[in-house]
C-alpha cells in the first residue's frame, strides 16, 4: 500500500509556488470610474470637525475608486442593524478609516449611499451609532 505522505507534501509544494506566483504578478489598474465625483477633501472647512484625520485619506480614495488598502473596502453594507435609513441592498457600502496603531481594521468606518455616492455617514464604534455628513464636490 503506498503512502499518501509525498502526495501531500507534492500538493502543499505545487500550492506553496502558485501564491508566490501570483504574488509577484503585477495587479491590473483599477477601471475608471464610470461617474467619478471630484471631492475637495483638503479644506479644513470642507468636513465635520467629528471625522478623524485619516477620514480625509478615505474619501479620497472613495473618489477616485481606489485602490483600497483593505480587501474589505467598498464591500456592500448590509445594514443589519437597521441604523441608517432603509434602502435596497447594495444601496450602502463601506470603507475603513484608519485607525493610527491598530493591529486590525478597527472601528472607524465611512458608509456611502448610492453610486455614486450621494449620502455620508460616519461611525468610530463599528456600527452602534451614526453621524451623516456632506462631502464638497
Amino acid at each position: 500500500m503506498r503512502s499518501w505522505k509525498p502526495l501531500l507534501v507534492l500538493a502543499i509544494v505545487a500550492i506553496a509556488l502558485f501564491l508566490e506566483r501570483r504574488a509577484r504578478m503585477p495587479h491590473p489598474p483599477a477601471p475608471p470610474s464610470v461617474s467619478a465625483v471630484s471631492v475637495d477633501v483638503g479644506s479644513d472647512a470642507a468636513l465635520p470637525s467629528f471625522l478623524p484625520p485619516a477620514a480625509r485619506d478615505t474619501l479620497a480614495l472613495i473618489a477616485r475608486d481606489g485602490p483600497f488598502p483593505h480587501r474589505q473596502d467598498g464591500v456592500v453594507f448590509g445594514n443589519y442593524e437597521h441604523r441608517l435609513p432603509e434602502r435596497p441592498r447594495g444601496y450602502y457600502h463601506e470603507y475603513t478609516v484608519d485607525t493610527p496603531g491598530a493591529r486590525t481594521r478597527g472601528t472607524r468606518r465611512i458608509i456611502t449611499g448610492g453610486t455614486p455616492p450621494e449620502v455620508y455617514y460616519y461611525t468610530g464604534d463599528h456600527y452602534r451609532s451614526f453621524r451623516r455628513f456632506a462631502v464638497p464636490r
